[in-house]
């Protein structure tokens, strides 16, 4: 235990979780129902040969661990999974879900490994291993993941948070030195790719789907303590009678809710897998799996290919599924309140105020921090006109910054243009139509009090100039596959900073190539990706 003094000195272990809500008995590791329980001890697999491929030092002073900690042979083996620190109980929780808006019943951690929980400078994390092997709840699967996988995850959800979207955070990226097998498509075709481990951390990682699994099995007096805990440590805020807290509870996470797909639809992020499952009680964005940004600005887009028919994922329809999927959360803690009225209230508030805050947002993307009535046929039309032709949605909001109030319609669609993908078909009837809506626009932005420039800047907050393209992480991923993890560190920089100009890496404020247009990983992606 001895060789752990130095991370030891550095983290203050708080196991709540498993300390006030109910174990599963049975320590075996085998897949199985598992009733009248929050959560199973389980011991991560342990990795053949682990190498360390990246660390946040950001992420890592966040929860207390230091530069030189970092570096250490027992960093490596606690986050890749080999070793458990002392005085820690690994374990894996249990929730249900509905996917793909169908009840899906037991679902738990299948292929993720809560460490333990951190205190530092008075907040909580829990560190969670992902791909860290299998669990009681993994299936038929092994539990493990892949290096293109946990590429994905680590960079985006670093990407995400200094994007201001609320998510989970990545601390480390470890190769796991095993072959994992994986049918990428789940077209028949599996082959083996490299294993590899991604340490996450969050407050927790409680998802609708803890609850609903304890009121589909009336397990009610688990839920109420379930749900009482939550409150108590993570909503202390929260005070009064039972049934007031319940109620107060549920509208906490229906605004954060909303307000974490209002950010998703600012920066044109697809979760891709929004089931009840992956969404958190915080209103973070948690399990990236298929996702992508938006490219050509097509709200119909879903990056999943299993979504690929009924599309119920799609970039639109996000903030729809969100209402759908707290309906799910209202149902499951219902019994604890027995009255209706107070849950329906917020959730008949929810897409209104939805659309409030939404034509906000989208006001200041187009640089109007003012309200008049006509605004939302401004918002309404853009909308439609980006559709007309393929037009990159993070460079053409990322450009308009520079349109001058002074600037005719004709120099104001050139400031835009590169965000087109083929500027042949801007003419004609489209052109009429960019003409008739920068007319507009100008005149709405010459009723501005601000100037062309504090507009500029307050814009270049809102709209980011670099995003995580799925090409460009498609690219990481195929250099460390070879070993090469240089691509991986240069976006992980790149994204630290999606607002700032960057003037050294251009390169990636670009639209998608056309290399990249149908290829797997960069169009659309599987469950498994």
């Amino acid at each position: 235990m001895a060789i752990y003094n130095s991370l030891m000195k550095n983290l203050k272990i708080n196991n709540r979780f498993t300390a006030e809500l109910p174990a599963d008995p049975d320590l075996t590791n085998e897949t199985r129902q598992v009733k009248n329980t929050a959560f199973s001890y389980v011991n991560p697999t342990k990795p053949s040969n682990p190498e360390l491929i990246h660390v946040s030092e950001e992420v890592a002073e966040l929860v207390g661990i230091s530069k030189d900690e970092i570096q250490s042979e027992e960093f490596l083996n606690v986050f890749s999974g080999k070793e458990i620190l002392p005085e820690t109980q690994p374990y894996a929780m249990c929730y249900a879900g509905h996917q793909f808006g169908n009840w899906a019943g037991q679902l738990g951690d299948g292929r993720a490994i809560n460490l333990t929980e951190i205190e530092n400078n008075n907040q909580f994390f829990t560190l969670q291993l992902k791909g860290a092997g299998k669990t009681p709840y993994s299936r038929t699967a092994d539990g493990l993941a892949v290096l293109r996988s946990s590429i994905r995850e680590y960079l985006c959800a670093e990407a995400m948070y200094h994007l201001g979207v609320p998510t989970t955070r990545s601390l480390s990226l470890i190769l796991s030195g095993d072959q994992v097998l994986r049918d990428i498509l789940y077209n028949g075709n599996p082959a083996y790719e490299k294993g590899a481990i991604v340490c996450r951390v969050a407050p927790s990682f409680i998802r609708f789907g803890s609850f609903e699994m304890l009121a589909a099995r009336n397990e009610l007096k688990n839920l109420k303590q379930f749900v009482e805990y939550t409150i108590k440590h993570y909503f202390p805020e929260i005070t009064g009678e039972p049934k007031e807290q319940y109620l107060q509870f549920f509208k906490k996470v229906a605004d954060t809710t909303r307000e974490m797909i209002l950010h998703w639809q600012r920066v044109g992020f697809v979760h891709g897998v929004m089931n009840t499952d992956n969404m958190s009680v915080h209103g973070i964005t948690i399990d990236y799996g298929p996702y992508g940004w938006l490219e050509n600005y097509d709200p119909n887009w879903t990056p999943n290919t299993t979504d690929s028919q009924n599309r119920r994922y799609r970039f639109e329809n996000q903030p729809q599924v969100a209402h759908w999927n707290l309906y799910q959360l209202a149902n499951a803690i219902y019994p604890l309140i027995n009255e209706t009225e107070g849950l329906e209230k917020i959730l008949e508030s929810f897409m209104d105020n939805f659309i409030e805050d939404y034509n906000q947002m989208f006001l200041s993307k187009l640089g109007i921090f003012t309200s008049r009535e006509a605004d939302n046929n401004l918002i309404d039309n853009l909308e439609a006109i980006l559709q007309l032709t393929e037009t990159d949605m993070t460079i053409f909001f990322r450009n308009l910054s520079s349109v001058k109030k002074a600037d005719s319609v004709e120099k104001a669609i050139e400031k835009v243009q590169f965000a087109f993908y083929k500027i042949e078909e801007v003419s004609g009837d489209i052109l009429d139509a960019w003409k008739k809506w920068f007319t507009v626009y100008l005149q709405r932005l010459n009723a501005e009090k601000l100037s062309d420039e504090e507009r500029s800047q307050k814009m270049n907050l809102i709209n980011p100039k670099y995003v995580l393209r799925n090409y460009m992480a498609q690219l990481a991923i195929d250099a460390a596959d070879k070993g090469d993890y240089s691509l991986v560190d240069e976006l992980y920089k790149l994204l630290q900073k999606p607002y700032d100009e960057q003037p050294e890496n251009e390169k990636w404020f670009a639209k998608r190539p056309d290399w990249a247009r149908t290829k797997v990983g960069c169009s659309m992606l599987s469950c498994s990706s």
